[in-house]
């Protein structure tokens, strides 16, 4: 089932080791079908290095497996509770990525210092409270908390993305990284200016509407 997805979903899963977001079997990515509504997710604990597009795992949005031999990660409750409640969002990705899980470490937001953050999120990466592993409370709080960005921090936890597909989720949470280690440099250095918020607005606004092909 859902060939093309399965391979697309796996290939993004190659990338988050390529940009040093996980390590061992952590993070996971998910993408779903406009037609069926089905999603494929990556299998719990299984190396990147063993992925397979057929080893990644078909479930409805209700968790039921539909097709596969092994489980879904451990954090499909959250992705897929995104997926209910958020009609718009075709992929989700989590990591523990060093630098942004330092700042969700602490609760600590990652404010809008640099004209990357302003294209990518249009304002800061919030951090959302500490929510409990399994069931809905890490989605319910992802939801409460993410407003506008397309990227969060859970307290204590790691990182969220979602994006309208699942390609849009992984560049999401490539930048969070990419942004949360500069910012935390420039906190060692000194005091960095936020951006105001109109200019996040307007180069947010012009990324989107001239940047690229």
């Amino acid at each position: 089932m859902l060939e093309s997805l399965r391979q697309e979903v796996y290939r993004l899963h190659l990338e988050l080791p390529r940009h040093n977001l996980v390590v061992w079997t952590s993070g996971n990515v998910s993408g779903r079908d406009l037609e069926t509504g089905l999603v494929a997710i990556k299998p719990s604990g299984v190396r990147y290095d063993d992925l397979t597009p057929e080893n990644m795992v078909i479930v409805d949005l209700e968790g039921k497996v539909v097709e596969g031999p092994l489980k879904p990660s451990s954090d499909v409750d959250a992705h897929l509770y995104i997926y209910r409640h958020r009609p718009d969002i075709m992929g989700v990705v989590h990591t523990h990525s060093t630098f942004a899980t330092a700042f969700a470490a602490v609760g600590m937001p990652i404010q809008v210092y640099l004209t990357a953050m302003c294209d990518e999120f249009g304002g800061p990466v919030p951090c959302g409270d500490y929510a409990k592993v399994g069931r809905n409370e890490i989605g319910q709080e992802i939801l409460r908390s993410i407003g506008d960005s397309p990227a969060i921090l859970m307290k204590n936890h790691g990182v969220f993305t979602i994006g309208k597909s699942p390609q849009a989720a992984v560049k999401a949470a490539i930048y969070v990284e990419d942004s949360a280690r500069t910012v935390f440099y420039a906190l060692q250095l000194g005091t960095p200016q936020e951006i105001p918020p109109e200019e996040v607005t307007r180069a947010h606004r012009r990324y989107r509407e001239e940047y690229g092909q």
